[in-house]
């Protein structure tokens, strides 16, 4: 039987035995949003997009990685003109995100990833980064997933363009559709997906959703292996003298 990789599906004692025992050395925590995704996409897209990602990888690391989702919404107020977002303010973001983080320290991880699926959460990340890596002294590490994607694999893969972040990763746009089309097609609307000023969702085909996903699924798995071989250790800032 093959080992669990979500965290919230462990007992306490599954958990605590695979901890003891050395066996997990690093866990995922998945951090995106709730937010409109134009007419076409269902709002949950890069919530699922990131755990997908994240489940993806444990499951090539097994057993060593788990997958803690604690975190659904991110930082949406740029989208909040469309009812139905939801979005926390950042620092209500920052503070449950450090609370998370806190947890998995405590409960023995050294090795932590945040995986990211939400552009606006990365510069509330990025402002306080050094500040969690004071505070919790262990590898921790922000990654947003698209990050490993290079602007090749947008010229070679993207029909509607290969500007890096506008076409890419973009917003329900060709990629992000495509990915959905991919994962999750019954979040996709393609009856609608031209009823709308952006054309470029239409562009959209599942089998290049699936490239850019085995691409992204890869290359996460080399930056998490990384990180437990020691190859990959985030610096922590020195506090003042």
């Amino acid at each position: 039987m093959e080992s669990e990789v979500r965290q919230r599906k462990l007992t306490r004692r599954e958990f605590r035995e695979r901890m003891q025992s050395g066996e997990l050395r690093s866990c995922i925590v998945p951090v995106a949003a709730v937010e409109q995704h134009l007419e076409h996409m269902a709002m949950e897209h890069d919530w699922r997009s990131v755990c997908h990602i994240a489940v993806e990888v444990a499951k090539r690391l097994r057993p060593s990685v788990l997958v803690a989702e604690g975190l659904m919404a991110g930082s949406s107020e740029h989208h909040m003109t469309h009812p139905g977002t939801l979005s926390l303010q950042p620092s209500t973001f920052l503070a449950v995100l450090g609370d998370l983080i806190d947890s998995e320290v405590r409960a023995g991880f050294t090795n932590i990833l945040v995986l990211n699926g939400h552009g606006g959460n990365v510069v509330p990340c990025q402002a306080v980064w050094d500040q969690f890596l004071r505070r919790f002294q262990v590898n921790l590490q922000f990654l947003p997933y698209w990050d490993v994607l290079t602007e090749d694999d947008a010229r070679e893969l993207l029909a509607s363009g290969h500007r890096l972040p506008d076409d890419l990763p973009g917003h329900a746009q060709e990629f992000e559709t495509s990915f959905g089309l991919a994962a999750f097609p019954e979040n996709v609307r393609t009856d609608m997906w031209t009823e709308q000023p952006d054309p470029t969702p239409a562009m959209a085909k599942a089998r290049t959703g699936a490239v850019f996903i085995e691409r992204i699924v890869e290359r996460v798995t080399r930056y998490v292996r990384e990180m437990v071989d020691g190859t990959r250790v985030a610096d922590v800032p020195p506090f003042h003298p």
